[in-house]
């Protein structure tokens, strides 16, 4: 049961459920079967985000979320964690104990649930927004996912500046590497192309190409993810967005971004029938072949070098398909 005060919390910061809408952000998107299942997503994380904010304990924020069917919920999760770092911000460790605890599957989300936190906290307060998770094994190599997590919002939120003017952010010394930070934020960008778009494959690569060359690589990675992850497109759109990253010469980029999804897919123990046709269409691998390409890749979580491990595993997954032709099992 909510409290008095949790259920203020929620009217003063929740969203409403049409303000994330594609009609409530004024996006280019017909409505469709398809798109409404999209649009599910943003309203699914808004939902974790109230029950997070306005909930009594971590017991009731698991009980409520485990009611969200397996396709969204780690969706519910990212705006439970979201609403649980904010509050931390001021005082307390609920978003370490969610994470650890029945959010572990859903770890790769979580860490995109930090990010929308970061974009409605204040920059001197993000030192404090990531927990200590080393019991997680991808910890802190996919933390860089809230700094992605932190542009899909802006780019969601504010597309007149981000999109539209292409804008970029200032750099931030995430785990030590200020530099690095802005292309992990453009990733989530890519992200939020393919929602903005509604999943029209045509009209995402488009919005792509009017980004300067030398951030597409990353866009496109995250079109790759969002399109495997989210699904909203059939396998023949699929292959015409793979041929069109191909002739850009970004099919590998493409390609990481669906092996970074279904690697997150299978790790939350859940993965649906748009995943294993995005993985088909942009990988040419099945689910297992695509999982087991991320963990013979994966960086070492230590060491302070120039490069952050989290993008040597993602230059490790590229090189493999810079080096392997991609032969789609294409089915309608």
């Amino acid at each position: 049961m909510a409290t008095p005060l949790g259920s203020l919390r929620r009217l003063l910061l929740a969203p409403s459920l049409h303000s994330v809408g594609f009609a409530g952000r004024g996006f280019p998107v017909t409505p469709t079967p398809a798109t409404a299942r999209l649009e599910a997503i943003p309203q699914s994380v808004v939902v974790g985000f109230e029950w997070g904010v306005e909930a009594r304990g971590l017991e009731e924020i698991e009980r409520r979320l485990a009611m969200v069917e397996p396709e969204l919920r780690g969706f519910a999760y990212e705006g439970a964690v979201m609403a649980c770092t904010v509050r931390d911000a001021v005082r307390g460790h609920r978003t370490r104990e969610l994470i650890l605890g029945p959010g572990r599957p859903h770890y790769f989300l979580a860490c995109i649930g930090v990010g929308f936190a970061m974009a409605r906290l204040p920059r001197p307060l993000w030192r404090k927004v990531m927990p200590d998770l080393r019991e997680i094994p991808f910890h802190p190599t996919m933390s860089w996912l809230a700094v992605d997590g932190y542009g899909f919002d802006l780019a969601y939120f504010d597309t007149e500046r981000w999109v539209e003017r292409q804008s970029r952010p200032e750099p931030y010394p995430w785990e030590g590497h200020p530099g690095y930070f802005p292309r992990a934020v453009d990733q989530g960008v890519g992200r939020a192309l393919w929602f903005i778009h509604g999943g029209r494959c045509t009209a995402v690569a488009e919005a792509v190409g009017r980004f300067a060359r030398d951030r597409r690589a990353d866009l496109w990675s995250g079109v790759g993810l969002a399109a495997t992850f989210a699904g909203g497109a059939t396998a023949t759109e699929l292959a015409g967005l793979r041929d069109t990253a191909a002739r850009s010469g970004h099919e590998a980029d493409l390609a990481l971004g669906a092996v970074f999804a279904v690697k997150a897919r299978h790790h939350a123990r859940f993965v649906p029938a748009q995943t294993v046709t995005g993985a088909a269409e942009l990988t040419g691998l099945d689910i297992e072949e695509a999982v087991d390409l991320a963990d013979r890749t994966e960086a070492e979580r230590t060491g302070t070098g120039p490069v952050p491990p989290y993008e040597l595993w993602r230059r490790a997954i590229r090189e493999h398909f810079v080096n392997a032709a991609v032969t789609p099992s294409h089915e309608e």
